[in-house]
């Protein structure tokens, strides 16, 4: 199948890309649907089923790191002093100001 989409008005072109993108999320159903029957036959063959296998894969819900730091003009906004900095650390530190004087 050929189209030639630049013989196409947007009009057209619109509605082409509408009906791919249904045409998509359709086809990610059908092959979730497929994955997950195939997962479950497979556990299967060993005595298990999908649930069975699956919860021990599942990664525990760890809980929040409290903050370490605070930003002393907005309370609000807070660090834990674990990934990328905020905005307003850096500035502040970049500043001067001693990370321990943010400390809570």
């Amino acid at each position: 199948m050929t189209i030639n989409l630049d013989s196409m008005s947007h009009k057209e072109l619109e509605t082409l890309l509408n009906d791919v993108k249904s045409a998509i999320k359709s086809a990610y159903e059908r092959d979730r649907i497929a994955a997950r029957k195939a997962a479950e036959q497979a556990a299967a063959e060993f005595g298990f089923s999908l649930d069975e296998v699956s919860s021990g894969a599942k990664k525990a819900k760890g809980t929040k790191a409290a903050p370490k730091y605070a930003n002393p003009a907005d309370a609000a906004q807070t660090w834990t002093g674990k990934g990328r900095q905020p905005n307003w650390y850096r500035e502040l530190t970049a500043k001067g100001v001693s990370p321990d004087e943010l400390a809570i």
